[in-house]
């Protein structure tokens, strides 16, 4: 009997450790984001998007981002934000200037549920540009480079998806390495 609870054992040690993590689950800023969760839980929980969070909280978008949506977020990490000028992301963040944060957070994020094939697909049918209607009403544009899906903004910066397809209770998250600015 003993012999048998050690084979368990180690049958279940080993498919956890050939598996990695839970199904379904991808690691993003060191932490597994799972899909039973909605964007604001797994989000809170990645070491690389903690100026996201942060920015999102003083917003007052956390409630919304916990809602049923379905929501697609390009979510820049922090290092995207660094890239931004010196003091801009401690200037957004301040209540005056709320408005503002919150028209540049709600144009990463896309009304309804849109996978990395989804995207891929609107760009080959736009013939190598698809664009899309953000929650905050200005335009961005998919198109690829490579095998990589890029975003372009309403002023010419990119943003490379660098991470797709992270499956939340109520959308999707697709990491990004720079901010995208609306006009």
């Amino acid at each position: 009997m003993k012999k048998l609870l050690i084979l368990a054992v180690a049958l279940v040690a080993s498919a956890i450790s050939t598996t990695g993590f839970a199904q379904g689950t991808k690691m993003v800023g060191g932490a597994e984001m799972y899909p039973s969760k909605d964007i604001v839980d797994n989000a809170v929980n990645s070491k690389d998007h903690t100026t996201l969070v942060a920015a999102v909280k003083a917003a007052g978008l956390v409630e919304t981002l916990k809602s049923d949506g379905p929501f697609t977020v390009f979510a820049p990490t922090n290092d995207a934000f660094n890239k931004l000028p010196e003091g801009t992301v401690g200037t957004l963040v301040k209540p005056e200037n709320k408005a503002m944060l919150t028209k540049i957070l709600t144009y990463h994020v896309l009304s309804g549920k849109f996978l990395a094939a989804d995207v891929v697909k609107a760009i080959k049918a736009g013939k190598g540009t698809a664009v899309f209607t953000t929650v905050s009403g200005g335009k961005l544009s998919a198109m690829m480079n490579g095998k990589n899906v890029v975003l372009k903004d309403e002023n010419g910066g990119t943003a490379t998806v660098t991470i797709a397809d992270v499956n939340q209770k109520n959308g999707v998250i697709h990491v990004i390495d720079s901010v995208v600015l609306p006009k």
